[in-house]
């Protein structure tokens, strides 16, 4: 999981003139462990299973707000495009003009008078690369997508393992920051969840 530039000091305006709030975060939910997979006695089902239920985390807004097939990173739970407009450049880090370091510090920076209390902040903030854009697709397109290395930025299946669950931006996801709803689970969850999802075979949903 690669992040962009997801929040801006101030929501975009309604045609009222109002803001446009983010929706209350929900309660965290709990990931379910690898062990509530074992009774799947076949492999490309298990393997299946365990996709879709990581895939709670792959398709979160907190997640795919990052990974946009079009430069332009996504903003809160109801994904509109970011504001003010940028451009995840070249390198996915902004145009040299309007780096998304200029609002997106190395922590959450504080906010007065704006929407959220806080812009998303972390010392690996950047846009995810085009070819490993999933906003829109499927969880078996997305699952198909993680496993070619033509557009997974060449890694292993090890390699994408070590991403989901050592990566401090993808930790960003479990913490990212009040008035802002993570996604689900913690980290470890997650890449223990993947790690059962290659070694059942790494099969994808059909769909």
């Amino acid at each position: 999981m690669l992040a962009g530039c997801k929040t801006a000091p101030q929501a975009p305006a309604s045609p009222e003139g109002a803001r446009v709030s983010e929706p209350q975060p929900a309660p965290s939910q709990e990931l379910k462990p690898v062990s509530a997979f074992s009774g799947i006695t076949d492999p490309e089902a298990r393997a299946v299973a365990l996709f879709l239920e990581a895939g709670r985390v792959v398709s979160h807004p907190r997640c795919s707000n990052c990974h946009p097939p079009d430069d332009r990173p996504r903003q809160g739970m109801t994904q509109r495009l970011h504001v003010p407009a940028v451009s995840g450049g070249p390198k996915g880090h902004g145009l040299p003009g309007l780096p998304c370091t200029a609002c997106h510090r190395e922590a959450n920076t504080p906010t007065v008078g704006a929407t959220l209390p806080s812009i998303p902040g972390n010392p690996k903030w950047a846009l995810a690369p085009v070819e490993m854009a999933w906003l829109g697709r499927s969880l078996g397109e997305v699952c198909e997508q993680l496993k070619d290395p033509q557009r997974n930025g060449g890694k292993s299946l090890a390699e994408i393992q070590h991403h989901m669950a050592e990566d401090v931006l993808v930790g960003w996801g479990w913490n990212p920051g009040p008035g802002l709803e993570p996604v689900p689970g913690t980290q470890k969850a997650f890449g223990e969840l993947i790690q059962a999802w290659i070694d059942s075979g790494a099969h994808c949903p059909k769909h």
